[in-house]
C-alpha cells in the first residue's frame, strides 16, 4: 500500500504486516473529517483486495495516547446536519474495519477514550501498554457511544458491567480491560510493538484462507444458536479442502520443515 495519508502512518514492518498508525499526536490521535476518510481509504479496499497482507495492526503515535476519541475541536464546529454527516463518516470507517476478512489488532499504547476504546472493539483482540487508560465518555458529553460501543463492549464484557461503564462514562485502568477480556495481552513500557508485531508475524506465517476462514466462523457463528454455528463451521472448513496450502502445510509437516504457503 504506497499511498500516503494526512492523519495516518501506514507500513509493513515485517512482511506480510499492515501497520496502520494515527498520526495526530498533538491532538492525542483525536479522530477528526480527514482521519474518518483515511481510516476508510486503508480499509475499504480490504475488503477485496485482502492478499496483500495477512493481518493489520492498528496504534497511535507518542507514547500518551491510542485515540482520544472524536475530536472535539473540530465539532464545536459544525453545525446539526454536519455533525450528523461525519458521524455517519464514522460509523462507514469502523464498518470497514470490523468487516476487514484480515485480522486487525489494536496496540493500545496509551489512553483509549470515547471512539478510540470503539476502534480497540472494532478489532479482532488487543494488546496493550499497562499504563494505558480507557472510557467510553459520550454520556458525560451529551451524547452516547455511537461506534458500535452499546453493542461491542456489553458482548466482551457482559451488558451489567457494560450498562455501569458507559452510563457512568467513569475510566478504567489496563489491568481492568485485561481481567474483562478487552485486552488480551499487557507489554511492558517499550515493548507493546514488538509483542504486537509478534502475534502478528504468527498469525502471518499460518495459512492466510485458513485464517479468514476461521475469523469469519468465530464472528459470524457466535451470532447463532450453536447448532447453526456448527453448520457455518463446517461449511467454512469445507473451502479449505481443495486449496494448495492444505496440501503444502500437511507435505510440510510430513517432511518435518516450515510450511510455505501461498493463499492459493
Amino acid at each position: 500500500m504506497n499511498q500516503t495519508y494526512e492523519t495516518l502512518a501506514v507500513t509493513e514492518p515485517v512482511p506480510g504486516v499492515l501497520q496502520v498508525t494515527l498520526n495526530r499526536p498533538q491532538v492525542a490521535n483525536a479522530i477528526n473529517t480527514q482521519c474518518g476518510h483515511d481510516l476508510k481509504a486503508v480499509f475499504q479496499p480490504l475488503e477485496n483486495d485482502f492478499r496483500q497482507y495477512r493481518c493489520v495492526v492498528i496504534t497511535g503515535a507518542g507514547d500518551k495516547a491510542f485515540c482520544a476519541g472524536g475530536d472535539l475541536k473540530e465539532r464545536n464546529t459544525l453545525n446539526d446536519e454536519q455533525w450528523v454527516l461525519q458521524h455517519e463518516l464514522f460509523e462507514s470507517a469502523f464498518r470497514y474495519v470490523l468487516n476487514c476478512p484480515l485480522p486487525v489488532i489494536a496496540a493500545i499504547n496509551g489512553a483509549a477514550y470515547g471512539g478510540g476504546l470503539e476502534l480497540v472493539l472494532q478489532c479482532d483482540f488487543a494488546y496493550a501498554v499497562r499504563t494505558a487508560r480507557f472510557a467510553l465518555t459520550e454520556t458525560s458529553l451529551g451524547i452516547m457511544p455511537g461506534g458500535g460501543g452499546t453493542q461491542t463492549l456489553p458482548r466482551i464484557v457482559g451488558e451489567r458491567r457494560a450498562k455501569e461503564l458507559i452510563l457512568s462514562a467513569r475510566p478504567f485502568s489496563a489491568e481492568d480491560a485485561h481481567a474483562w477480556g478487552i485486552v488480551n495481552h499487557l507489554s511492558e513500557p517499550g515493548q507493546l510493538l514488538s509483542d504486537t508485531l509478534a502475534i502478528a508475524q504468527r498469525i502471518a506465517d499460518n495459512a492466510p484462507i485458513s485464517v479468514r476462514q476461521a475469523k469469519q466462523s468465530i464472528h459470524y457463528g457466535l451470532q447463532m444458536d450453536l447448532r447453526s454455528g456448527m453448520m457455518f463451521e463446517i461449511e467454512a472448513y469445507q473451502r479449505m479442502v481443495g486449496t494448495q496450502d492444505r496440501l503444502e502445510g500437511v507435505r510440510a509437516f510430513n517432511e518435518k520443515r516450515k510450511p510455505r504457503f501461498a493463499g492459493r
